[in-house]
């Protein structure tokens, strides 16, 4: 099989690749990321003579052309995926996340190549605290920022795609990730190597913000299954029901480093911060079988740390700008 990997240096995709070179050796690997901050080709380094990277941009439709015309497969993880970062420049996000999408759906429709789409719960906007429900594939799309809109956008074009052209197309959402090679301007990386640091972790509001927590190893397992077992022109959810709020994240990374558990400090809520996300995964695991393989937190965030610990020559080059830029905006 020949795969392109859109956004594969970036963090959820770099881990995929790796996932991919180290258990299907019969798959020819191609990258295409443009080496944004989020994409760093040193998160391929262990595999980087096992795949092909080209540095390029999703937009550019003679480029994707040629890349999907060579390749069987194509997962896309390319995106612009910081909700900060959509509240103060809108503008990549619409074109990464939908011009890039249609540049992709394109090149797929002229080429007829099978097309796996990366997305994010965040469409579904936000459940209330007490609200015993969770976000399944039926759920009304209700985004509440930049991010997640265009996110959701990029949905709607891979069903139109598929239903007016027949692409072969299938979508994920997926819950909040965490593990090796996250950058570190995301919440769990930032605490963490802050604590490294003899920082204090930095929590908005009252952290009672709740996230459905997935090892990202768990979430590429599940893209696997829906590529090799799914339904076409369907959407799975990947979850691994491991729902925090954002308190109990930063008093287990505290326990984790043998701090107390409120040696930390609250600074101001972001703009439309969604309360809960909860992902009902059952569709997934009764039609594919999938099941995860990290299903207690604090083990997978302890692994998580330990990564963290022994790779400061990854993140340290991109710590002092994260942390100077949010302290330009008062975080």
């Amino acid at each position: 099989m020949r795969l392109l990997v859109t956004g594969g240096a970036g963090f959820i995709g770099s881990n995929f690749v790796h996932q991919t070179v180290r258990e299907r050796p019969d798959v020819q690997v191609t990258v295409l990321d443009a080496l944004t901050y989020a994409g760093d080709k040193t998160s391929l380094a262990p595999v980087a003579d096992k795949v092909t990277l080209v540095e390029g941009d999703i937009t550019d439709a003679e480029l994707v052309d040629r890349l999907v015309g060579e390749s069987d497969l194509v997962v896309h993880f390319a995106a612009e995926s910081h909700n900060d970062n959509s509240l103060s420049n809108p503008w990549p996000f619409v074109q990464t996340n939908l011009i890039g999408t249609y540049t992709l759906l394109e090149a797929v429709r002229k080429h007829g190549v099978r097309y796996h789409h990366i997305s994010t719960d965040e469409v579904y906007g936000d459940l209330e605290l007490d609200d015993p429900a969770k976000f399944t594939a039926d759920t009304p799309y209700n985004p509440s920022s930049p991010y997640s809109s265009t996110k959701a956008g990029s949905d709607l074009l891979v069903r139109a795609w598929a239903r007016s052209f027949g692409i072969q197309a299938t979508i994920s959402n997926c819950s909040n990730n965490y593990g090796p090679y996250q950058h570190i301007e995301k919440f769990i990386p930032r605490q963490i190597t802050n604590l490294i640091d003899g920082i204090k972790p930095r929590l908005y509001g009252k952290g009672e913000n709740v996230r459905d927590w997935i090892h990202v190893e768990d979430h590429n397992s599940a893209v696997w299954a829906i590529i090799e077992k799914g339904r076409i022109g369907e959407t799975y959810l990947i979850g691994a029901d491991g729902e925090k709020n954002n308190l109990e994240v930063v008093e287990t990374l505290l326990e984790i480093f043998g701090f107390a558990k409120d040696d930390f400090d609250h600074v101001k809520d972001r703009p439309g911060h969604d309360m809960r996300y909860a992902i009902d995964s059952s569709k997934l695991r009764d039609e594919l079988g999938w099941e995860p393989a990290y299903t207690d937190f604090r083990s997978g965030l302890e692994a998580t740390v330990e990564w963290y610990k022994a790779n400061e020559a990854w993140w340290r080059p991109s710590k002092d700008a994260t942390e100077a830029k949010y302290a330009a905006a008062g975080h």
